[in-house]
């Protein structure tokens, strides 16, 4: 399975994934209206490291893990793998109890503006291709299996 790397040697920190993001998951699909307008959580967030001789950057975001903690803590059934072993959370379903957010290792499981519903990565399964990786300036994020991740390593 593919999942999203991130390679923070090559982050800028520019938040270009963040915004992105927002705009596949957004009603509109309008990149100022949706960073605008519309309260959408971005399902990847970079954060900022100071160091004392430098500021890195690192992206979280899901992973998709094969032992998914958020599946199994899910009290409604709305955090599933599909087929393709895409961690998926069904908004529909989600209760908001947070469950799913309490457990994730990798902190990549967030609350969504309004609270009532969780937001997280999910692969833009519907739109062919990860926003964030396309539209990362500095090749940062790849859509990579993990032997073509840990070749790049």
């Amino acid at each position: 399975m593919k999942r999203v790397y991130a390679f923070e040697n090559r982050c800028l920190g520019c938040g270009l994934c963040e915004v992105y993001c927002k705009t596949a998951h957004s009603k509109s699909k309008d990149i100022i209206k949706a960073n605008r307008n519309e309260n959408i959580t971005s399902a990847i967030v970079i954060e900022e490291i100071l160091q004392p001789k430098a500021v890195a950057y690192f992206a979280l975001q899901c992973r998709h893990c094969d032992d998914a903690k958020c599946v199994k803590a899910c009290i409604a059934g709305a955090m599933y793998k599909d087929e393709n072993g895409v961690v998926r959370n069904d908004k529909d379903k989600c209760v908001a109890c947070l469950s799913c957010l309490l457990v994730c290792p990798f902190g990549a499981v967030k609350k969504t503006e309004e609270g009532k519903t969780v937001s997280k990565c999910d692969l833009c399964i519907d739109f062919g291709a990860p926003a964030c990786v396309e539209n990362c300036p500095n090749g940062a994020l790849k859509l990579l299996d993990d032997k073509e991740a840990e070749a790049l390593k």
